[in-house]
C-alpha cells in the first residue's frame, strides 16, 4: 500500500488539508491546469445552482430563492434570462441544445421536469408518479438515448409530500415515467457515463447518522438499473451535491461546508484525487468554455470558474 499523503489547498484565507494516497496524489496533479487560479465571475444572488453550459459562451445557472434562471457571458456579466422559473434548480442541455430544468417544491409550476424549446416555449416533462405528485425534482442526467433520469429528493418542510419514497425516475422516449431506483435516503447529483454502462447517484441526507455516499449502479442497455457498490462515504461531512464528469470518466463532486467545501475529484473507481476549496458552499458544477477545459462551480451566492487540464464531457456539447 502506498503511504498517505496530505493534499494542501490555499483558498488566500485558510489552509485545507485532505487526506490522500501518494498515487490518488500524482492522478490529481493532473487535473488543474498549470497556474490555475478560482476566480470569482459572478455573484449578487441568493442561492446559486445549476451550472449549464450551451456550447455558445453562455453559461445558465439558477437563483432559486429569487425564483430566477440567469446567464453568465464570457467575458462579461450575468443577467437575468427567465424569471417566474419554477424554482428551477438542477439544469442541464439535451443532445439537441434544448435547455431541461428540475423544478423544486416553492414556487408555481414547480416539483416538475421540464423543457425549453427552441421557440420559447416550455413543455412540461413529468410532474407526478403514479397519479400522486413529484416529491421536489433536484438534478437530472440524459443518457445516449435521451432518456432522461432525474431525481426526486424533498429537502425541507414536508408538506404535501405524496410520494412514499424519494427516488430516482427515468421519462422514456414516450414520456412514460419509471421510478428506477428507490434504495436511497435523499437522492440528489446524478450521472450517467459515457459509455451508457454506470449510472452514479449522491445519496446526500441533511440528518445527522443518514447516508451521504456517492454511489455507483450498473445501467443495462434495457434500462435495468442494479447497485454495485458505495464509492465513497463522506460520513460527518454535507454530503455531495452536484457532479459532472470529465472524459476520463473522473466525477467533479461539490460538497462540504466551511474549510470543507469545494469541488471533490474522485476516478472512477472512487479515490479521491483532487480537492479544490470555494469560498462560498459549492453546490454545484460543470464544464464549459470553447475546448471544455473550464471548471464552472456555483456556491453560495456565486459563480467561480478555474482552469482544467481535463476536458469535460457532456451530452452537449460535445468534447472535440
Amino acid at each position: 500500500m502506498s503511504k498517505s499523503v496530505l493534499f494542501v489547498a490555499v483558498t488566500g484565507m485558510a489552509l485545507t488539508l485532505i487526506a490522500l494516497g501518494a498515487e490518488s496524489r500524482a492522478a490529481g496533479d493532473a487535473i488543474l491546469a498549470p497556474g490555475a487560479k478560482l476566480e470569482k465571475v459572478a455573484s449578487g444572488c441568493k442561492f446559486t445552482e445549476g451550472p449549464a453550459w450551451d456550447g455558445k459562451g453562455n453559461l445558465y445557472f439558477s437563483d432559486g430563492p429569487n425564483n430566477r434562471i440567469m446567464v453568465y457571458r464570457e467575458g462579461g456579466a450575468a443577467r437575468v434570462w427567465k424569471t417566474d422559473a419554477r424554482s428551477a434548480n438542477g439544469m442541464l442541455f439535451d443532445a439537441q441544445g434544448r435547455l431541461i430544468t428540475c423544478n423544486s417544491q416553492g414556487a408555481a409550476g414547480g416539483r416538475t421536469v421540464t423543457r425549453y424549446e427552441k421557440d420559447g416555449k416550455v413543455t412540461v416533462l413529468a410532474d407526478s408518479y403514479q397519479g400522486k405528485k413529484l416529491n421536489s425534482p433536484n438534478d437530472l442526467a440524459v443518457d445516449r438515448q435521451g432518456r432522461i433520469y432525474f431525481t426526486d429528493p424533498r429537502y425541507g418542510e414536508l408538506d404535501g409530500v405524496e410520494q412514499d419514497k424519494q427516488a430516482v425516475y427515468r421519462i422514456e422516449k414516450d414520456g412514460k415515467l419509471t421510478r428506477v431506483i428507490d434504495d436511497v435516503q435523499v437522492p440528489n447529483g446524478i450521472l450517467i457515463t459515457p459509455d451508457n454502462k454506470t449510472l452514479y447517484v449522491a445519496d446526500n441526507s441533511p440528518n445527522e447518522g443518514e447516508n451521504r455516499t456517492l454511489i455507483a449502479y450498473d445501467l443495462a442497455a434495457n434500462g435495468t438499473v442494479k447497485r454495485r457498490k458505495v464509492l465513497y462515504d463522506l460520513q460527518k461531512e454535507r454530503g455531495i451535491d452536484g457532479m459532472v464528469l470529465d472524459v476520463d470518466g473522473n466525477i467533479y463532486a461539490t460538497a462540504g461546508l466551511k474549510d470543507k467545501t469545494g469541488v471533490y475529484v474522485f476516478s472512477p473507481a472512487g479515490k479521491l484525487l483532487k480537492f479544490i476549496r470555494t469560498p462560498e458552499t459549492a453546490t454545484n458544477c460543470t464544464f464549459g468554455g470553447p475546448d471544455l477545459r473550464t471548471l464552472y462551480v456555483t456556491a453560495g451566492e456565486s459563480v467561480y470558474r478555474i482552469r482544467m487540464a481535463k476536458k469535460g464531457w457532456l451530452v452537449y456539447p460535445k468534447a472535440k
